[in-house]
């Protein structure tokens, strides 16, 4: 969920506040071309509207560099390499920086063989999945990504009461002829991140998008911080959670299971075990064949008789992607936490968030 931009909001050009995470990043200690790969993902994660998950990480990421939580240079290790099989140690690297070299690694593999996958284990965070996605339009592939995070848990399987999962998010993205589609759902109804936002604006959800430690249904995110702690809801809340619990086992087997490294093993901080696999349209029925169904199956979605006419069916990612145009034409509207939550560190290094202004 992400919050409505205010026609009077102040505008950040995005090219700047790519150049002030990156400088921000590096002055904390980050290797240079892993501070651009970063800085960039989390300024596309803002542009995509998903401010939870955008330049919201990014005073975290200089404390996990501060602390030595982030490692700030090195290279992943190749645990395993089989044609079409990786395995990588991420070695607590950052994470879009792990994953941007991953698909930099299976594009061409997967042109090759078809179909290739890739899995890191100890990867730091990894910020915002549909950023990922935008590679899979450009390059005309159809890839998947899993994610979890085995040093954390806020999800409880369904049925139970105590976390066993993070929201493990899967995000998936293809072309159609024109732009295409970016899925990026997760196995609970809501997210760390927002919630974290909302319990610190002391506000609470809409919906009854959590449970009490005792498993009562609560729409006030101050339940995660009790203790003991509550949890959210899986996808489906309390009549069909079966559906996100399934899912969210889905996402352990192709991160955890796959990596050999997870919940089975001792906790090392704020983190990711990813999944990624890339699939080449011409490996299969062949490019123009895969648009032919798929744009037909997209007009028919956005034709679709609305239950309300003032909203439209419209394309997992469709938004994001408009929003995207707009925000690099007109500049980045940034949720007001953002600038409050980066206060410390700009003081720190000497950097303004203001000179990134429209």
């Amino acid at each position: 969920m992400n919050s409505p931009a205010s026609t009077a909001a102040a505008r950040y050009d995005a090219a700047a506040l790519t150049a002030f995470a990156r400088q921000l990043l590096e002055a904390a200690g980050l290797q240079r071309d892993m501070a651009a790969s970063v800085a960039d993902t989390l300024v596309q994660g803002d542009l995509l509207g998903h401010d939870t998950h955008g330049l919201a990480l990014l005073a975290g990421y200089v404390k996990e560099l501060e602390s030595g939580s982030m490692r700030a240079n090195g290279a992943p290790l190749t645990v395993s390499d089989k044609p079409a099989a990786v395995l990588w140690d991420g070695q607590r690297l950052p994470g879009p920086w792990l994953v941007h070299q991953a698909l930099d690694l299976l594009t061409p593999r997967a042109r090759e063989l078809g179909t290739a996958s890739l899995v890191i284990r100890r990867s730091h965070h990894i910020a915002c999945l549909a950023v990922y996605m935008l590679r899979a339009l450009e390059d005309g592939l159809l890839l998947m990504l899993a994610c979890s995070d085995a040093n954390a848990a806020s999800v409880a399987p369904f049925g139970g009461t105590q976390a066993v999962f993070t929201p493990n998010p899967l995000a998936l993205g293809f072309p159609l002829s024109g732009g295409g589609v970016m899925v990026d759902i997760s196995a609970s109804i809501t997210t760390n991140g927002m919630s974290n936002r909302k319990h610190q604006a002391g506000e609470r959800y809409e919906h009854e998008w959590l449970m009490d430690a005792q498993g009562q249904s609560s729409n006030d995110p101050a339940v995660l911080f009790t203790q003991p702690p509550g949890t959210l809801l899986p996808t489906g809340g309390r009549s069909h959670g079966h559906k996100g619990y399934g899912m969210a086992l889905l996402v352990e087997a192709l991160t955890g299971g796959l990596a050999g490294h997870g919940r089975a093993d001792p906790r090392e901080g704020w983190g990711a075990t990813v999944h990624l696999t890339a699939y080449d349209l011409d490996a299969f029925g062949g490019k123009a064949a895969f648009l032919r169904q798929m744009d037909h199956i997209a007009q028919q979605c956005r034709d679709n008789m609305p239950v309300d006419p003032a909203r439209p069916v419209r394309l997992p990612g469709e938004r994001g992607l408009a929003r995207r145009a707009e925000q690099l034409a007109n500049g980045v509207v940034l949720h007001p936490s953002i600038a409050i939550g980066l206060k410390d560190a700009q003081a720190r290094y000497g950097l303004k968030l203001d000179d990134a202004r429209r």
